[in-house]
């Protein structure tokens, strides 16, 4: 019997072979100019035999000084071809394991003031913030200007068109966890016309969205990773309200405008990585219970798609559960939370745990995600990134030269 896991499902009429997605999970591993590296195709061609329905590929910047960092994958002429080689090779290698070719959409971004295209910061903010800058006050800050602002649609659409040239299914403009679009959204306190209003909040977002959807036309699913809220407290990011409890009613107006333009699907997250990670990431080291924020997750995510029943919508935070991840995985999209469960710290440790679990009707504890953060550790440390328990061969390595020895 199947399960409900195995569905497919058709987005923008192209067929999903089944519920599951390998969430963007930055490895940091390209080469100098941005294109794939050697560990960079060694995670995905793991990921091709996975089993997954979709392949979400993770950050890919659209410009040189929006990279975070110097190994950040960055698409463009002279990159293309090695980003056209991998998924050819991810398509076939799956075609060649699973009997189908997975969903491939290539999340573009621009890192704001997380870029560090040369290994030190270079931050360019949507304005200045006393609480995300809190001992980073002697960065290099620089605000981007509105004329700034107006050329960044163009460089999302060229990478559009370059992602379709390379063979991408879709494109995500990402909108989440304290990146420039993200961030903008709680500029209420900017001047200019990306400022104040939510109107003017999103202008640059939609714009992009615009500029993608009239660069690849009807050749290319569009979406977006959007964070529904911040949770930061009040005046300092977005979604929360005077009380500091989440409020989603700017989140469903943009979710209405997405919808109009035609967006399906939608991969909700919330909170900031850099700041306070537990909030998207539920881990055993965390200022609050891991089982806290996977209810946050979940009520965020259930509201979201009640409000919206056409969207399609991936959830996030399902590595937490570890070798219960897939009933987890199960019960949201049997209750209606969620129409996709998100993995993206499991697919580090355990690339093949769909496949498994389809084989053995369970994960094997002995190889989930231990929750312990040490991937992004490494990330933190200016290197690349991965699972150095699970993959210790190839990764322990470097935790031991960039976080022990540190």
């Amino acid at each position: 019997m199947k399960t409900i896991l195995e569905a497919p499902i058709n987005i923008h009429n192209r067929k999903v072979h089944n519920r599951v997605v390998f969430q963007p999970m930055e490895g940091c591993d390209g080469t100098e100019n941005g294109g794939i590296g050697e560990l960079t195709r060694r995670r995905y061609l793991r990921f091709a035999e996975g089993g997954a329905g979709v392949i979400w590929f993770e950050a890919t910047a659209v410009s040189p000084e929006g990279r975070a960092n110097p190994r950040q994958l960055y698409i463009n002429d002279e990159t293309v071809e090695s980003f056209q080689y991998l998924v050819t090779e991810i398509k076939q290698t799956a075609l060649d394991t699973c009997g189908f070719e997975p969903l491939i959409i290539v999340q573009l971004t621009h890192s704001g003031r997380f870029s560090k295209p040369n290994g030190t910061p270079e931050p360019i903010v949507a304005y200045r913030n006393s609480l995300w800058e809190k001992d980073k006050e002697n960065q290099p800050y620089v605000i981007a200007t509105d004329d700034y602002c107006k050329t960044i649609p163009e460089k999302y659409a060229k990478a559009s068109k370059l992602a379709l040239q390379a063979g991408f299914d879709g494109i995500d403009i990402k909108c989440c966890h304290g990146y420039l679009f993200n961030e903008f959204l709680s500029a209420k306190a900017r001047d200019g016309i990306y400022g104040g209003s939510l109107e003017n909040r999103t202008r640059l977002y939609f714009e992009c969205i615009d500029a993608v959807k009239e660069s690849v036309g009807d050749s290319m699913i569009v979406t977006t990773r959007l964070n529904a809220c911040d949770c930061f407290p009040y005046s300092y990011g977005y979604g929360v309200d005077e009380n500091n409890n989440i409020d989603l009613s700017e989140t469903k107006i943009i979710i209405e405008n997405l919808e109009k333009k035609g967006i399906e699907l939608i991969d909700i997250t919330l909170g900031n990585p850099y700041l306070i990670p537990h909030i998207n990431r539920p881990c055993i080291n965390s200022p609050e219970d891991g089982n806290m924020g996977l209810k946050r997750i979940y009520d965020v995510t259930k509201e979201l798609k009640n409000s919206f029943p056409n969207v399609k919508i991936v959830s996030s935070g399902l590595s937490f559960p570890g070798e219960n991840a897939m009933e987890y995985a199960e019960k949201l999209i049997n209750e209606n939370v969620c129409d996709f469960a998100g993995f993206g710290r499991m697919t580090f440790a355990y690339p093949m745990f769909y496949r498994e679990y389809l084989e053995n009707g369970k994960l094997n504890k002995g190889k989930v995600c231990l929750k312990c953060s040490k991937c992004t550790e490494l990330m933190r440390n200016g290197t690349v990134s991965g699972c150095p328990i699970r993959d210790s061969e190839t990764y322990m390595p470097y935790y031991n030269k960039y976080v022990l020895k540190k």
